[in-house]
């Protein structure tokens, strides 16, 4: 494996969003069924939520003199979990391209802010806190292939993974972002090991996905620092993760499953456990968090 250049889209330091689900299940009191956000962008009530939530991290990036990353609030939006709160493909391929609308449109507003990129965010087929079976490569790309090329039709600047739970479904919607021609984030969650849900090192995960199709670079998130933290033994492959979303809990994610009241950790340790992560990832370009995060926590990890 060749340790690769910065992908072009990138061209500086971005503030990324918080833990948007828990965000408005747990402090806004907005049923989210099965976790899905994108049934919000499909009216104006839900798209005022949506615009309230990108404003703050928006007033972030402002205060650091940053760009800005806004992730799509597409994570269920794929086949398996539409189809759970009443969505087929047709309506998969409308909400999904109606995402990218309204942040190309929500982008508009921030033109104060250095510079602003749409993420069209994809979540892994099964549960993102369990491995379920191998998944073959080739079969994923074709899973994943509708909600790739509904973001790259719409505009989206780059697809991205998030919460992994296996390096093959990663392969295959790295091969669906080449065939569609769009660039593409793959990122990975890990166990309080460091290691991924199936076992796999983040070492191993990104070196397999690397090894097939190589994506303009690699993102862990939805889970603590200190979880992340044993995973990052030395070597080149640390330069290709450019993005990082902890949570701001140290709960597992079994033990995360299983609560009913957000934890919302300890802001002192967030921080100084993010740092630590920081000093070792020459690529890090995307800073934000994950499950349990708000502004606040986000704006803490830039120092603010």
């Amino acid at each position: 494996m060749s340790t690769l250049v910065q992908p072009s889209w990138l061209t500086g330091r971005y503030v990324s969003d918080g833990g948007l689900e828990t965000d408005l299940i747990f402090n806004h009191g907005v049923d989210l069924p099965e976790f899905a956000a994108f049934p919000l962008v499909e009216d104006e009530r839900g798209r005022g939520m949506l615009r309230t939530y990108y404003e703050g991290y928006a007033t972030v990036a402002r205060n650091v003199g940053a760009g800005l990353t806004m992730e799509s609030p597409t994570w269920r939006a794929n086949p398996d979990w539409g189809a759970k709160v009443g969505y087929d493909g047709a309506a998969l391929d409308r909400v999904n391209r109606a995402a990218i609308a309204f942040l190309d449109h929500l982008r508009q507003s921030f033109n104060d802010v250095d510079d602003v990129r749409i993420i069209g965010a994809i979540g892994p087929r099964g549960d993102g806190y369990v491995a379920g079976e191998k998944a073959d490569p080739d079969d994923a790309a074709d899973y994943h292939r509708g909600q790739v090329e509904a973001f790259a039709t719409a505009g989206a600047d780059v697809v991205a993974a998030y919460t992994l739970t296996g390096p093959e479904e990663g392969i295959g919607i790295a091969r669906a972002a080449r065939r569609a021609g769009v660039p593409v984030l793959v990122g990975f969650t890990v166990e309080t090991d460091g290691r991924l849900p199936d076992g796999t090192t983040l070492r191993e995960a990104i070196e397999l996905v690397d090894a097939e199709e190589q994506p303009d670079g690699f993102v862990v998130n939805c889970a603590h620092p200190t979880h992340i933290a044993p995973a990052l033994d030395d070597g080149e492959w640390l330069t290709r993760i450019v993005q990082v979303n902890p949570n701001a809990s140290t709960l597992s994610h079994a033990e995360l499953d299983l609560a009913e009241e957000l934890d919302p950790g300890d802001l002192e340790l967030l921080t100084s456990s993010y740092d630590a992560l920081r000093a070792r990832l020459a690529g890090l370009r995307v800073i934000g968090g994950c499950c349990g995060t708000d502004t606040r926590d986000v704006a803490a990890l830039w120092g603010l």
